[in-house]
């Protein structure tokens, strides 16, 4: 039987990377790895890709290796960090006997579509198992030209390499689906952006690298055998279950519209904004992809927009369920011709499913919501106190994660201990109006001090990758050779839950001077 809308969302988006709420995954056995690490996408048709090697590089240096990332994968520590491993995560020796290849893809981009892009800078190196038995794609980012490149260079530089290793690596501490990275290495070569700057390859991980705008290459082409060829391979990839389903097309539509719905909630809950999220840089596998100009929140503000392209705010923080809701729309018109053979019939289903996006979101958004103030039941009444606080939050500029963080330290019958708290609302008496509805409404449910703080601190982060802390780690890096910033940042972000005493400034906002007003993508 294919999945239903019960159980968790690990159950119900089976394959998807998560970790625990601690932020620490589970430990595995390594997995036996594919000997020649083919890839299973380059066995569909010639259309779908192009058998493209990476370009070497003068000078490769290993910048980071993810060892757990590693290990989970099959590969030791001293390998990839040895001059053998560094040239294969640099492009300069094949991993295996695996035949590279760039996928090809369209897109939606701000809106209006594309109907030839594909990967451009991004060349998969191989396919393995992980330790949970899941198939994971292995793909250098930043590697070169590919036929898809429209004159790009194909190359990354070290800064948004290092952006992305971070806050992909960041995303699966705080429990959220993502890609992973398992290494960045500097390549001795210039890149020219708007000046010369190092550059760099990101070697990031996924459970498959298809996406909406990789459906919408062949629906657009008039292809649909391509299109169904595709909905099989995902099937069979990424959702197995459905395959027993009276129409399984549908069914990897009401799969891929929930898995999204709750990642997207997800994001908003850790007050994560994606930046730029075009149909292209939407995983049909449910996770996060496509770190470019993303950011997370500082003050609370359901407009704000980081993305330095982004001009008119189409994907700000507040408008992300919506745009997932348009992009998931797209994909369901590429899967009309599958889901009847009459038209008719076809979008009505279409409809339908689209139809559970909405409730899904709020379902776990509010759900979600609830558990960030320390309440056991997502009632409307719990619904409305963290309305109420989200709305204060805004008003008073009260910093995201701070606030909720700062929550978790609070006491039922101790409002003398709300000071920190307090001081993050430009008005404090704002939150003290707040926080006695909130009180008691706690008294009601009954559950102890302990209890909930203790359970508040696993859904409430003390650390995120502050933008301002990402930039300093980025400039460190590329302008003096320095990783310790970066050490630093990855120490707090990969256990975020816990307290780092030692590294306590990086929980707090930006001082004025220090606050990012643009993130950009690199490209």
């Amino acid at each position: 039987m294919w999945r239903d809308a019960s159980g968790s969302l690990e159950e119900r988006c089976p394959g998807a990377t998560f970790a625990t709420m601690a932020g620490m995954s589970e430990e595995t056995t390594p997995p036996e790895t594919n000997p020649d690490f083919g890839i299973s996408y380059a066995n569909l048709a010639s259309d779908f890709h192009a058998r493209v090697g990476p370009t070497p590089v003068s000078d490769p240096h290993l910048l980071r290796l993810n060892a757990d990332l590693a290990s989970d994968l099959g590969f030791s520590r001293e390998y990839l960090s040895g001059p053998e491993g560094v040239s294969m995560l640099a492009g300069n020796l094949p991993l295996g006997t695996a035949d590279p290849i760039a996928t090809a893809y369209a897109g939606h981009q701000f809106g209006n579509f594309v109907q030839s892009l594909g990967d451009g800078r991004a060349i998969q190196i191989g396919e393995t198992v992980d330790g949970n038995g899941t198939r994971r794609d292995i793909q250098l980012k930043g590697a070169g030209p590919t036929p898809f490149s429209r004159g790009g260079d194909g190359r990354a530089a070290v800064g948004p390499v290092l952006r992305e290793y971070v806050l992909s690596e960041a995303m699966f501490a705080l429990g959220i689906p993502t890609t992973r990275a398992l290494a960045m290495v500097t390549t001795g070569d210039r890149v020219i952006r708007e000046r010369a700057e190092p550059g760099a390859i990101l070697t990031r991980v996924a459970t498959g690298f298809v996406r909406v705008g990789t459906f919408q290459y062949f629906h657009a082409r008039g292809m649909t055998d391509h299109v169904r060829a595709l909905a099989d391979y995902v099937i069979e990839r990424r959702f197995p279950d459905v395959s027993g389903a009276p129409n399984a097309y549908r069914a990897l539509l009401d799969n891929v519209i929930e898995c999204q719905a709750e990642l997207i909630a997800r994001w908003l809950l850790v007050g994560f904004i994606h930046g730029v999220m075009n149909t292209d840089n939407m995983s049909i596998m449910g996770e996060t992809i496509d770190y470019g100009p993303c950011a997370f929140l500082d003050e609370y503000d359901v407009g704000k927009v980081f993305s330095s392209i982004d001009h008119a705010g189409r994907y700000a923080y507040g408008q992300q369920p919506e745009i997932g809701h348009w992009n998931l729309t797209r994909f369901a018109e590429t899967l009309l011709p599958l889901l009847a053979e009459e038209e008719e019939i076809a979008v009505e289903s279409a409809q339908e499913a689209l139809g559970a996006y909405s409730a899904r979101f709020h379902q776990s958004y509010h759900h979600g919501l609830s558990q960030k103030i320390g309440l056991v039941e997502a009632s409307d009444a719990a619904q409305a106190i963290a309305s109420s606080l989200l709305e204060s939050m805004a008003r008073n500029r009260a910093d995201f994660t701070l606030t909720f963080r700062g929550l978790s330290e609070l006491r039922l019958g101790d409002p003398a201990g709300d000071t920190n708290v307090r001081a993050l609302f430009d008005e404090p008496a704002a939150f003290d109006a707040w926080a006695r509805d909130w009180r008691d409404h706690l008294g009601r449910e009954g559950r102890d001090d302990s209890t909930r703080n203790h359970a508040m601190r696993g859904t409430n982060p003390a650390f995120i990758p502050r933008n301002h802390r990402v930039q300093q780690a980025i400039d460190a890096l590329a302008n003096d050779q320095d990783p310790r910033p970066l050490e630093a940042l990855s120490t707090v972000t990969s256990r975020p839950f816990e307290d780092h005493p030692e590294l306590s400034e990086y929980a707090a906002a930006p001082e004025t001077h220090e606050v990012v007003q643009q993130t950009f993508c690199g490209t």
